[in-house]
C-alpha cells in the first residue's frame, strides 16, 4: 500500500513511540524531534527520518549518534539490520541490532553492549553532532 491508499482508507499513522511500545521497544529510543517514519507491516521494515544528524545522550550516560535516515527491521523486542546509528564504545561503532529483554536493552555494535532499558524509556533531546 502506498501513502495515497492509506489516506483513502483513512489509516492514521500512530506516533513512533507508540509503535515502538507495541513491539516491546523503549519509547524513547529515537530523538524526541523524530516524527516522520515509514513502517511496512508485511516486511517489518522501519525507516525513521531524523530532522538533522545528532548525538543523543541518555540518562545512563550512553550516547547514540543518529544520521538523518535510520532503517531496520522491527520485530517483537528487537530492531535488527540497523543502518544509520552509531554508539561510542571507546570508539564510534556502527549499531547493527537492538534487542530488549526485561529491564535490559542489548545493543549489538561490532560487539554486544547491554544497557539499562530504563534509560531509553523517556524521549531525549537531540544535540548537534
Amino acid at each position: 500500500r502506498d501513502y495515497l491508499e492509506d489516506c483513502a482508507h483513512g489509516k492514521l499513522q500512530k506516533a513512533l513511540p507508540d509503535l515502538l511500545k507495541e513491539y516491546d521497544m523503549p519509547a524513547g529510543l529515537f530523538p524526541r524531534d523524530t516524527t516522520n517514519y515509514e513502517f511496512n507491516e508485511e516486511t517489518k521494515k522501519l525507516t525513521v527520518y531524523i530532522p538533522s544528524a545528532c548525538d543523543v545522550g541518555y540518562k545512563d550516560s550512553s550516547v547514540v549518534r543518529f544520521f538523518t535516515c535510520v532503517t531496520g527491521y522491527l520485530e517483537k523486542g528487537k530492531l535488527s539490520d540497523i543502518e544509520g546509528m552509531k554508539t561510542k564504545v571507546l570508539v564510534w561503532t556502527k549499531v547493527t541490532s537492538i534487542k530488549t529483554e526485561g529491564s535490559k536493552v542489548h545493543f549489538t555494535a561490532g560487539m554486544k553492549k547491554t544497557r539499562s532499558r530504563d534509560a531509553y524509556e523517556r524521549l531525549s533531546e537531540m544535540a548537534s553532532s
